[in-house]
């Protein structure tokens, strides 16, 4: 098909700029083929990608997992965006494998033949961690709670893809269709992952220097990139990372005071001994809950011993976590190894290399020890009330 019939190609006259906008689907290799030959043909000043650096180092094979300090990263609290960052890899890599590709190949093509013709090249695209923090800093606190166990499941299950999928990448590229199967429940993602970035998108597209600009984009966002590339948009709204919601911090140390509330009107109220048992049955429980969440993990005894001791004390304090204090523990004790850091690329692949590879299992660890904590501070909470006269 002739490059001016293609319904893939849309040509947006500006007063100073023609811009081609190719949408593509992210696992095809007609796309690749199409960049290619737009790109040949056209000549164009700049060449705009939907990449950020984050995810064009990591199609490039360029992420120096190697130079990685995980108790760095866990003392940053920077653990669940790095798992968040693994899962959405471990999507890219299956498909992969399944259908002898490298997702986002069309856009490698556009800046291999951008380089050759001696074209700029403009990675448009807002930057993924920005993307996951405002999207995880959005969410309300049981929105997370649902976040983190499809995240979480997404690892264990669906290991094959539909053909359904298959269809649904003519139209998201592979981080959208990575969540696409909680979306719907969750309109916040919708916003951050999808509706901003088209945005971000058009307002780089349109900002990009030369007078003739090829975009290449998924085909999922060209709609709402034509929607938006004349418009004024607020670039440091959608930019930036929102701070902490005042909600949380509140359920938490709300929380805390419940507890601790619980435990002194047992005192004086219902005696020393009401008193002992609230506190007997919120340490065992805390403890007992957090211990099973390491156990599950196959941690080393020290590191279930250390969840099951932290885990009532940081249920009462929001500002630390059993899972931090279990994954530093964990760490310490079973070093990851160089070869550990080397071979994340290919063991996020599979189950069995997400279970094997000492830095997921501690990430995955430091997430199960916190919701089994988490369990055990709502479960605790009923056992001590019934000491109350």
């Amino acid at each position: 098909m002739p490059i001016e019939e293609n319904s893939n190609i849309h040509h947006i006259k500006t007063a100073d700029k023609e811009i081609i906008l190719i949408g593509t689907a992210h696992v095809s290799r007609d796309s690749a083929e199409l960049v290619e030959k737009v790109i040949g043909e056209e000549l164009p000043d700049t060449v705009c990608v939907e990449l950020c650096q984050s995810r064009y180092d990591a199609i490039t094979q360029k992420t120096d997992w190697e130079d990685m300090d995980i108790l760095k990263i866990i003392r940053d609290k920077r653990t669940a965006l790095l798992l968040s960052q693994l899962i959405m890899a471990s999507f890219q890599k299956k498909l992969a494998e399944r259908f002898n590709i490298n997702p986002g190949e069309e856009m490698i093509r556009a800046i291999k033949k951008a380089e050759e013709t001696g074209a700029r090249i403009v990675l448009a695209d807002r930057d993924i961690r920005t993307t996951m923090k405002r999207t995880w800093r959005n969410m309300r606190f049981f929105r997370k709670l649902r976040f983190i166990y499809e995240l979480i499941s997404s690892i264990f299950v669906g290991e094959d893809i539909s053909e359904e999928d298959i269809e649904k990448l003519k139209e998201r590229d592979t981080l959208e269709l990575a969540l696409q199967t909680f979306a719907k429940e969750l309109p916040e993602i919708k916003a951050t992952l999808i509706d901003e970035r088209d945005r971000f998108l058009a307002y780089s597209i349109a900002g990009a220097p030369g007078s003739k600009i090829v975009a290449v984009v998924g085909a999922g966002h060209v709609p709402g990139i034509l929607e938006n590339i004349d418009k004024d948009i607020d670039i440091d709204a959608i930019n930036g990372v929102p701070p902490k919601g005042k909600a949380g911090q509140f359920v938490g140390w709300g929380i805390s005071a419940v507890v601790i509330g619980i435990i002194i009107t047992g005192f004086f109220h219902s005696g020393n001994q009401a008193g002992m048992n609230m506190i007997k049955w919120w340490v065992v429980v805390n403890g007992v809950c957090a211990g099973l969440g390491a156990a599950v993990m196959l941690a080393h005894p020290v590191t279930i011993i250390a969840s099951a001791v932290a885990a009532p004390l940081t249920s009462i304090n929001p500002m630390i976590a059993a899972g931090w204090v279990a994954g530093l523990t964990e760490a310490f004790l079973r070093k990851p190894r160089v070869k550990d850091f080397m071979d994340i690329k290919t063991d996020i692949s599979s189950v069995k290399g997400f279970w094997h590879n000492k830095i997921t299992r501690i990430l995955l660890l430091i997430v199960f020890v916190n919701i089994g904590s988490s369990i055990g501070t709502f479960a605790a909470i009923p056992l001590m009330m019934r000491f109350l006269n």
